[in-house]
């Protein structure tokens, strides 16, 4: 059975459909393997973030994109939050809003 991605929301899947064209193509790279080899492909592609979220490093002519994700039961990928890379360091808010947002979905787990 094969990784299934899902995104946190829809303004989360219209993040990325922002991107540039070359930051995207790179992000459907990296998808398509997760779906395949599972969600922790490690450097270039991934980055462990500690507590079971991740990133998406996906870099383009154009700019960088990042995407904060979770794996779930089931084989599923989660994408919490993206947005545009614009310094050298990861904003601690863009991490503070992934965090979060795992949080909400490991207590909707826990009651189901």
């Amino acid at each position: 059975m094969q990784w299934v991605i899902e995104y946190y929301n829809e303004n989360v899947r219209k993040t990325v459909d922002r991107w540039p064209l070359g930051v995207r193509a790179f992000y459907a790279k990296i998808t398509e393997r997760m779906k395949l080899f599972g969600p922790n492909l490690g450097m270039p592609f991934t980055r462990a973030f500690g507590k079971g979220l991740f990133e998406i490093r996906a870099i383009g002519k154009e700019g960088v994109g990042r995407a904060f994700f979770c794996a779930m039961r089931e084989k599923r990928i989660i994408i919490l939050h993206a947005f545009t890379k614009k310094t050298a360091k990861t904003p601690e808010r863009e991490i503070r809003i992934a965090h979060k947002r795992m949080k909400e979905l490991s207590r909707e787990n826990r009651e189901k």
